[in-house]
């Protein structure tokens, strides 16, 4: 489900919560209003406040951690492309075609990682395809025949190297789909309606009151939307940069 029609439910819930509350709270006997009865409501109310705020903190800094280590990851792997280019390069001749192999395979994977940028929601994995071509590339390097110590050196720097590189793939394989359990984000969502229900029933209806329950269901929909979009980092909003891979495939050009 995307993030901004999450974000948008969010908002709504809480929102119409606060105005409940505010229906509620002139409908109710005035004996339920007294002071004995304010307190435990903000009691209460403060409780579900502090576990909710603690439980978002979590979710936004777990998003947060995961992203930045996605976008680190993509980095060493941009690294890793040029690396293997220039090692297969230093072998001479023989690994021309690996070469070729290998440049269209980044472009490739490139393209299916972010598909310009316009309705993606791709995970960076496997395809039938890319593995046949994976397999190729890896054969192609393994039956290279070197005469050399720096072909030798080449070769197994070469090996090393795709073994990384396939590694980091099948990381961001697994980590591009998400982390984010939502029975757990139901059952914040719902606190978060509890609290906007129980801060409207404390108040009357006016201006200032409807325009700060507003922007108290915007800002916690914000921060809903926030760690969706992080966990999400190949089709969100604020999607990994492509450039290392980009710079990388500019780089091992003929």
């Amino acid at each position: 489900m995307s993030p901004i029609l999450v974000g948008l439910v969010v908002f709504a819930c809480t929102f119409c919560g606060a105005l409940a509350g505010i229906a509620l709270h002139d409908r109710v006997p005035l004996h339920h209003k007294e002071a004995d009865a304010k307190e435990v409501v903000k009691l209460v109310l403060g409780l579900i406040a502090t576990i909710s705020a603690l439980v978002m903190s979590l979710l936004i800094a777990t998003a947060h951690t995961a992203y930045v280590t996605q976008e680190s990851e993509v980095q060493t792997l941009g690294v890793q492309i040029v690396q293997f280019d220039r090692v297969l390069a230093s072998y001479g001749p023989d690994a021309v075609e690996a070469r070729t192999i290998f440049r269209h395979l980044v472009a490739a994977r490139l393209e299916q990682a972010w598909p310009n940028r316009a309705g993606a929601n791709q995970r960076p994995g496997p395809t039938g395809a890319m593995q046949d071509k994976d397999e190729g590339l890896i054969e192609r390097v393994v039956n290279l025949q070197p005469t050399t110590d720096g072909q030798r050196f080449a070769k197994s720097r070469a090996l090393q190297l795709l073994a990384a590189m396939g590694d980091a793939r099948q990381l961001l394989y697994e980590q591009a789909g998400g982390s984010i359990s939502w029975p757990f984000l139901v059952v914040l969502v719902f606190w978060l309606v509890v609290l906007f229900v129980g801060f409207g029933f404390l108040t009357r209806r006016n201006g200032t009151v409807l325009v700060a329950l507003f922007v108290g269901s915007l800002s916690v929909a914000g921060a809903i939307f926030l760690v969706l979009d992080m966990n999400q980092p190949f089709s969100g909003l604020m999607h990994i940069s492509n450039a290392p891979i980009r710079s990388a495939l500019e780089q091992i050009a003929p």
